[in-house]
């Protein structure tokens, strides 16, 4: 009786076991050292650093090397735990004029709008799905969708 208790009390156990995932890729260290702003070039970047992780948005005058940790336990949403940044910004001949790093502390985090836009028609609950779901017929009965209404219209 005890080894089946044992058994799901570990497996329990392992499945809040964090798991830690690596994203991203920043360069070595030593390479990243020998960049010179006024000196090297985008091309000169790339063979030292190989390709960024993203560029500027509306121009090519900014390259992000990114890297980032996240840890995740079972079902739970994952939570950056580290991310460092290597920014390198050019000037309009293609020439290194700054070299910045940017890490977790450094981000903003953006507030997202939660509520909803409401839709016309009518919403089912899960129950009124399940119990109206018969193969072959339209829900509503005919057709003409629910209750003979098309939904997003004003009438039948």
């Amino acid at each position: 009786m005890r080894i089946p208790v044992l058994a799901v009390a570990t497996l329990a156990l392992l499945g809040c076991t964090p798991v830690i995932s690596q994203r991203g890729y920043l360069p070595d260290p030593a390479a990243e050292a020998s960049i010179k702003t006024g000196t090297d070039t985008k091309t000169s970047v790339q063979k030292l650093l190989g390709d960024p992780s993203t560029s500027a948005t509306f121009s090519d005058d900014a390259w992000y090397y990114i890297s980032s940790t996240e840890r995740q336990v079972a079902f739970f949403d994952p939570t950056t735990t580290r991310r460092k940044i290597l920014a390198l910004h050019f000037d309009k001949d293609g020439k290194v004029v700054d070299v910045k790093h940017y890490g977790l502390k450094d981000g903003h985090v953006v507030a997202f709008e939660t509520r909803t836009t409401p839709a016309k028609g009518r919403e089912l609950t899960f129950l009124q799905q399940l119990f109206s779901a018969t193969p072959g017929v339209p829900l509503g009965g005919v057709s003409g969708g629910i209750g003979g209404q098309n939904p997003g219209s004003n009438g039948p």
